[in-house]
Protein backbone atom coordinates (compact mmCIF):
# COMPACT_ATOMS: atom_id res chain seq x y z
CA UNK A 1 0.00 0.00 0.00
CA UNK A 2 1.36 3.40 -1.22
CA UNK A 3 1.80 5.91 1.56
CA UNK A 4 -0.72 8.48 2.84
CA UNK A 5 -0.64 11.74 1.81
CA UNK A 6 1.70 14.49 3.71
CA UNK A 7 -0.48 16.61 6.08
CA UNK A 8 0.06 20.73 6.08
CA UNK A 9 -0.76 22.27 8.66
CA UNK A 10 -1.18 26.07 9.16
CA UNK A 11 -1.13 27.26 12.00
CA UNK A 12 -3.62 30.18 13.07
CA UNK A 13 -3.87 32.68 16.24
CA UNK A 14 -6.46 30.72 17.80
CA UNK A 15 -4.56 28.55 20.39
CA UNK A 16 -8.01 26.89 21.81
CA UNK A 17 -8.58 25.77 18.27
CA UNK A 18 -5.18 24.36 17.60
CA UNK A 19 -5.02 22.25 20.72
CA UNK A 20 -8.91 20.87 19.61
CA UNK A 21 -7.48 20.37 16.12
CA UNK A 22 -4.07 18.57 17.34
CA UNK A 23 -6.25 16.31 19.44
CA UNK A 24 -8.50 15.42 16.67
CA UNK A 25 -5.57 14.39 14.05
CA UNK A 26 -4.25 11.99 16.71
CA UNK A 27 -8.03 10.55 17.19
CA UNK A 28 -8.62 10.73 13.08
CA UNK A 29 -5.15 9.77 11.57
CA UNK A 30 -3.06 6.81 11.26
CA UNK A 31 0.17 6.31 13.41
CA UNK A 32 3.52 7.27 11.45
CA UNK A 33 1.48 10.04 8.99
CA UNK A 34 3.79 12.57 7.68
CA UNK A 35 2.13 15.85 9.39
CA UNK A 36 4.19 19.26 9.06
CA UNK A 37 3.58 22.17 11.10
CA UNK A 38 4.07 25.44 9.82
CA UNK A 39 3.62 28.80 11.47
CA UNK A 40 4.08 32.12 9.76
CA UNK A 41 4.80 33.57 13.14
CA UNK A 42 0.98 33.26 14.30
CA UNK A 43 1.35 31.31 17.54
CA UNK A 44 1.87 32.92 20.50
CA UNK A 45 3.44 31.54 23.61
CA UNK A 46 0.30 29.40 24.46
CA UNK A 47 -0.11 27.97 20.95
CA UNK A 48 4.00 27.25 20.95
CA UNK A 49 3.40 25.33 24.24
CA UNK A 50 0.44 23.38 22.88
CA UNK A 51 3.06 22.36 19.88
CA UNK A 52 5.67 21.91 22.04
CA UNK A 53 3.72 18.99 24.59
CA UNK A 54 1.59 17.92 21.39
CA UNK A 55 5.06 16.69 19.77
CA UNK A 56 6.29 15.16 22.76
CA UNK A 57 3.50 12.54 22.87
CA UNK A 58 1.71 12.57 19.41
CA UNK A 59 1.79 8.91 17.47
CA UNK A 60 2.32 10.76 13.89
CA UNK A 61 5.58 11.53 12.55
CA UNK A 62 5.60 15.05 12.82
CA UNK A 63 8.07 18.67 12.35
CA UNK A 64 7.16 22.04 13.42
CA UNK A 65 8.36 25.37 11.91
CA UNK A 66 8.27 28.76 12.62
CA UNK A 67 9.05 31.97 11.04
CA UNK A 68 10.53 34.66 13.02
CA UNK A 69 8.35 37.24 10.56
CA UNK A 70 5.13 36.63 8.72
CA UNK A 71 5.36 36.58 5.12
CA UNK A 72 1.40 36.28 4.33
CA UNK A 73 -0.95 32.82 4.49
CA UNK A 74 -0.34 31.98 0.59
CA UNK A 75 3.47 32.90 0.11
CA UNK A 76 3.76 30.36 3.75
CA UNK A 77 1.36 27.67 2.14
CA UNK A 78 3.40 27.95 -1.75
CA UNK A 79 7.04 27.67 -0.29
CA UNK A 80 5.72 24.46 1.99
CA UNK A 81 4.08 23.18 -0.50
CA UNK A 82 7.39 23.64 -3.17
CA UNK A 83 9.26 21.67 -0.53
CA UNK A 84 7.37 18.86 -0.68
CA UNK A 85 7.96 18.34 -4.64
CA UNK A 86 5.12 16.08 -6.34
CA UNK A 87 4.15 14.50 -3.44
CA UNK A 88 0.28 14.93 -2.69
CA UNK A 89 -0.35 16.92 0.11
CA UNK A 90 -3.27 17.95 2.36
CA UNK A 91 -3.47 21.38 3.19
CA UNK A 92 -5.26 21.90 6.35
CA UNK A 93 -6.33 24.96 8.59
CA UNK A 94 -5.05 24.61 12.87
CA UNK A 95 -8.83 25.03 13.41
CA UNK A 96 -9.73 22.17 11.23
CA UNK A 97 -11.59 18.99 13.00
CA UNK A 98 -10.64 15.78 11.09
CA UNK A 99 -12.84 12.71 11.45
CA UNK A 100 -12.12 8.73 11.66
CA UNK A 101 -10.82 7.55 8.76
CA UNK A 102 -10.56 11.33 6.81
CA UNK A 103 -6.94 10.73 5.37
CA UNK A 104 -7.60 7.62 3.57
CA UNK A 105 -11.10 8.11 2.64
CA UNK A 106 -9.36 11.58 0.38
CA UNK A 107 -6.36 9.28 -0.77
CA UNK A 108 -8.96 6.64 -1.78
CA UNK A 109 -10.44 9.54 -4.30
CA UNK A 110 -7.24 10.28 -6.07
CA UNK A 111 -6.60 6.37 -6.52
CA UNK A 112 -10.29 6.25 -8.18
CA UNK A 113 -9.65 8.71 -10.28
CA UNK A 114 -6.36 9.92 -12.01
CA UNK A 115 -7.83 13.14 -13.42
CA UNK A 116 -9.09 14.37 -9.55
CA UNK A 117 -5.93 17.34 -8.84
CA UNK A 118 -8.21 18.62 -5.41
CA UNK A 119 -10.19 16.43 -3.62
CA UNK A 120 -12.39 18.32 -0.69
CA UNK A 121 -14.43 16.62 2.31
CA UNK A 122 -17.72 17.89 3.37
CA UNK A 123 -17.26 20.21 6.37
CA UNK A 124 -20.00 22.18 8.64
CA UNK A 125 -18.47 25.59 7.20
CA UNK A 126 -17.31 24.05 3.20
CA UNK A 127 -19.18 26.43 1.04
CA UNK A 128 -20.01 24.18 -2.02
CA UNK A 129 -19.43 21.43 0.57
CA UNK A 130 -21.11 22.27 3.02
CA UNK A 131 -23.17 20.17 4.91
CA UNK A 132 -25.92 19.79 6.22
CA UNK A 133 -27.03 22.97 4.62
CA UNK A 134 -25.28 24.00 1.56
CA UNK A 135 -23.21 27.38 2.12
CA UNK A 136 -24.55 27.78 5.58
CA UNK A 137 -22.23 28.12 8.49
CA UNK A 138 -23.32 25.15 10.17
CA UNK A 139 -22.97 23.80 13.91
CA UNK A 140 -20.39 21.29 15.13
CA UNK A 141 -21.89 17.56 14.61
CA UNK A 142 -22.46 16.85 18.36
CA UNK A 143 -21.40 12.74 17.19
CA UNK A 144 -18.04 12.83 14.80
CA UNK A 145 -17.87 9.56 15.47
CA UNK A 146 -21.88 8.87 13.72
CA UNK A 147 -20.79 11.25 10.82
CA UNK A 148 -17.67 9.96 9.94
CA UNK A 149 -19.64 5.69 10.08
CA UNK A 150 -22.20 7.98 7.64
CA UNK A 151 -19.97 9.09 5.29
CA UNK A 152 -17.65 6.40 5.12
CA UNK A 153 -20.87 4.31 3.53
CA UNK A 154 -21.12 6.56 0.65
CA UNK A 155 -21.12 5.72 -2.73
CA UNK A 156 -17.80 7.04 -3.72
CA UNK A 157 -19.21 9.27 -6.90
CA UNK A 158 -16.96 12.43 -6.96
CA UNK A 159 -19.03 15.22 -8.53
CA UNK A 160 -17.48 18.02 -9.34
CA UNK A 161 -17.18 21.04 -7.50
CA UNK A 162 -16.54 24.76 -9.21
CA UNK A 163 -13.32 25.27 -7.26
CA UNK A 164 -11.61 23.32 -4.13
CA UNK A 165 -12.33 25.02 -0.45
CA UNK A 166 -9.98 25.52 1.62
CA UNK A 167 -11.76 24.18 5.16
CA UNK A 168 -9.38 21.24 4.32
CA UNK A 169 -8.00 20.27 0.71
CA UNK A 170 -5.73 17.36 -0.77
CA UNK A 171 -3.94 18.27 -3.51
CA UNK A 172 -2.37 16.07 -6.47
CA UNK A 173 1.19 17.09 -6.28
CA UNK A 174 2.11 16.05 -10.38
CA UNK A 175 -1.05 18.18 -11.23
CA UNK A 176 0.38 21.12 -8.51
CA UNK A 177 3.66 21.18 -10.89
CA UNK A 178 2.36 21.42 -13.76
CA UNK A 179 -0.49 24.41 -12.88
CA UNK A 180 3.08 26.17 -11.37
CA UNK A 181 1.76 26.52 -7.86
CA UNK A 182 0.41 28.68 -5.70
CA UNK A 183 0.63 32.30 -7.21
CA UNK A 184 1.34 34.20 -3.67
CA UNK A 185 2.33 37.32 -5.81
CA UNK A 186 -1.56 38.19 -6.72
CA UNK A 187 -3.43 36.28 -3.82
CA UNK A 188 -2.46 37.23 -0.22
CA UNK A 189 -4.99 35.01 1.52
CA UNK A 190 -5.20 31.50 1.28
CA UNK A 191 -9.05 30.77 0.32
CA UNK A 192 -8.56 32.89 -2.48
CA UNK A 193 -4.85 31.74 -4.24
CA UNK A 194 -6.82 28.01 -3.81
CA UNK A 195 -9.99 29.08 -6.30
CA UNK A 196 -7.16 30.31 -8.49
CA UNK A 197 -4.91 27.11 -8.53
CA UNK A 198 -8.26 24.56 -8.66
CA UNK A 199 -9.26 27.01 -11.48
CA UNK A 200 -5.93 26.91 -13.18
CA UNK A 201 -5.75 23.39 -12.49
CA UNK A 202 -9.50 22.83 -14.25
CA UNK A 203 -8.07 25.25 -17.04
CA UNK A 204 -5.58 22.37 -17.76
CA UNK A 205 -8.21 19.68 -17.91
CA UNK A 206 -7.83 18.43 -14.01
CA UNK A 207 -10.91 17.93 -11.66
CA UNK A 208 -12.01 19.57 -8.19
CA UNK A 209 -13.61 16.96 -6.89
CA UNK A 210 -15.92 16.60 -3.98
CA UNK A 211 -15.30 13.73 -1.82
CA UNK A 212 -18.24 12.72 -0.18
CA UNK A 213 -16.53 9.86 1.99
CA UNK A 214 -14.83 12.33 4.67
CA UNK A 215 -15.68 14.70 6.98
CA UNK A 216 -13.62 17.44 8.15
CA UNK A 217 -15.50 20.25 10.29
CA UNK A 218 -14.09 23.44 10.73
CA UNK A 219 -14.82 26.25 14.14
CA UNK A 220 -14.50 29.52 12.11
CA UNK A 221 -15.08 30.69 8.80
CA UNK A 222 -12.23 31.54 6.32
CA UNK A 223 -11.53 34.83 5.75
CA UNK A 224 -10.80 36.37 2.33
CA UNK A 225 -9.39 39.75 2.08
CA UNK A 226 -11.17 42.19 -0.72
CA UNK A 227 -8.63 42.79 -2.73
CA UNK A 228 -8.72 39.00 -3.51
CA UNK A 229 -11.97 38.64 -4.34
CA UNK A 230 -11.80 41.50 -6.95
CA UNK A 231 -8.35 39.81 -7.36
CA UNK A 232 -10.32 36.59 -8.96
CA UNK A 233 -13.26 38.52 -10.60
CA UNK A 234 -10.90 40.28 -12.19
CA UNK A 235 -8.89 37.12 -13.28
CA UNK A 236 -11.92 34.48 -13.71
CA UNK A 237 -14.55 36.85 -14.39
CA UNK A 238 -17.05 34.02 -15.35
CA UNK A 239 -16.38 32.12 -11.62
CA UNK A 240 -18.88 33.92 -9.51
CA UNK A 241 -21.36 33.17 -11.35
CA UNK A 242 -20.59 30.03 -11.48
CA UNK A 243 -20.74 29.18 -7.72
CA UNK A 244 -23.49 31.02 -7.53
CA UNK A 245 -25.19 29.16 -10.13
CA UNK A 246 -24.06 26.14 -8.15
CA UNK A 247 -25.44 27.20 -4.82
CA UNK A 248 -29.16 27.92 -6.71
CA UNK A 249 -29.31 25.06 -8.20
CA UNK A 250 -27.54 22.85 -5.19
CA UNK A 251 -26.91 19.68 -7.42
CA UNK A 252 -25.36 18.03 -4.57
CA UNK A 253 -29.27 18.41 -2.88
CA UNK A 254 -29.87 14.56 -3.47
CA UNK A 255 -25.97 13.39 -2.06
CA UNK A 256 -26.48 15.67 0.74
CA UNK A 257 -29.91 14.00 1.53
CA UNK A 258 -27.68 10.65 1.07
CA UNK A 259 -25.62 11.14 3.94
CA UNK A 260 -28.88 12.60 6.40
CA UNK A 261 -30.13 8.69 4.91
CA UNK A 262 -26.88 7.01 5.74
CA UNK A 263 -26.73 8.46 9.10
CA UNK A 264 -30.17 8.06 10.41
CA UNK A 265 -28.99 4.44 9.56
CA UNK A 266 -26.00 4.38 11.64
CA UNK A 267 -25.97 2.88 15.30
CA UNK A 268 -25.25 5.36 18.05
CA UNK A 269 -26.46 6.53 21.34
CA UNK A 270 -28.63 9.91 21.46
CA UNK A 271 -29.90 11.80 19.00
CA UNK A 272 -29.02 14.22 16.49
CA UNK A 273 -31.68 16.58 16.34
CA UNK A 274 -29.43 19.98 15.64
CA UNK A 275 -28.04 18.27 12.41
CA UNK A 276 -31.39 18.14 10.92
CA UNK A 277 -32.97 21.67 11.08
Amino acid sequence: MSELPIVLLHVGTDDGALDACLGALDRATPAGTRVWLIDDAQSGPRGQSVIEHWLERTPLLAEYTRRNQPVGESRHIHEALKICGESDVVVLPSDAIPFDGWLQALKDCFDRDAAVATATPWSNIGETASWPRVDDLNPLPENPERLARAVAAMPALHPELPSACAHTVLIRGKAYARAGGVDEASFATWPAALSDLSLRLSGLGWRNALCETAFVARIHEPVVDSDDQDALIARWPAWHARVVQFLMDDPLKDTRRMVLQKLLNVDAQGPQSDLFV
